[in-house]
């Protein structure tokens, strides 16, 4: 298999802390820094949150101005993606940044349980952040939690509603929701594959399953994604020392399926991106 296959790094979300593992990356600063190592090891979409100095979530469309000028100055051509997720804010608060013109944000086009609560995706609010990134010419990156969530997103598509080429990330692991379960996963490839043959996809696994996901994912000629927002070790005793030995991990999965890691070039092309 000879297709490029595209890593993209997650490199903070909104949950994991400092005290979880001091390298998760909370200031710009130590984004910038972080995502310019993932960036060197392979990594050519940074899919990004911002916080706030206590750790917290943040929404503050001016952090999101202040990371994406820093990653366009030391990355230069990497795709920068926003989250539009539910823990950063609430209602359209979420898609604030998106007149900052990502190139890519991440949209979830239903509702579905996490370990603690409802992450609330109402058909109204889906379709004012897909609308919005069609105004700014963001192309979405749909995460899916569910098959629902695949099935909307292809239909989605189809009605117009959905800007630029679409692409689906499964996302794996999260107690509540999708499992990380190999039947499942195929089952989800073959679902996409038939019902939208166009489409590209990527993969995520939570937690230790990340990186049985991003085999998965190589192996089946998907592309994935790695990072301290979804895990924080590379194994039950050892912390991941960044952003980038997680990275570096799933590029070596690469070499193992003969996958070539896509520079930041082909997987503009692969998603149908503007240039950088």
């Amino acid at each position: 298999m000879s297709d490029p296959c595209i890593l993209c790094v997650a490199i903070t979300g909104s949950v994991p802390t400092k005290a979880a593992n001091p390298a998760v990356p909370v200031t710009i600063t130590e984004q910038i820094e972080s995502t310019h190592e993932a960036f060197e090891a392979g990594a050519s979409i940074c899919h990004a949150h911002v916080r706030n100095d206590d750790e917290t979530p943040s929404s503050d469309p001016e952090k999101f101005a202040r990371l994406k000028e820093g990653l366009e100055k030391h990355c230069p051509g990497m795709i920068i993606q926003f989250s539009t997720g539910g823990r950063s804010g609430a209602g359209k608060a979420r898609g604030g940044m998106l007149s900052l013109r990502p190139d890519m944000a991440s949209l979830s086009v239903g509702s579905n349980n996490f370990p603690t609560r409802v992450y609330e995706n109402p058909p109204d609010l889906v379709d004012w952040l897909a609308s919005e990134m069609r105004t700014h010419e963001v192309v979405p990156e749909i995460e899916a939690f569910d098959l629902s969530h695949i099935l909307q997103a292809i239909q989605h598509h189809k009605d117009g509603k959905v800007f630029g080429r679409l692409y689906v990330q499964f996302v794996m692991g999260v107690k509540n929701a999708m499992p990380a379960d190999k039947e499942v996963f195929d089952f989800y490839v073959a679902q996409l594959k038939a019902r939208a043959p166009e489409a590209a996809w990527c993969a995520a696994g939570i937690g230790p399953n990340q990186i049985v996901v991003n085999e998965w994912a190589i192996a089946a000629g998907g592309h994935t994604r790695a990072g301290l927002e979804d895990n924080v070790r590379l194994d039950r005793n050892t912390l991941a020392p960044s952003n980038a030995a997680l990275i570096k991990r799933a590029a070596d999965l690469c070499e193992k399926y003969e996958r070539p890691v896509a520079t930041w070039q082909q997987a503009r092309d692969i998603l149908g991106l503007r240039s950088a």
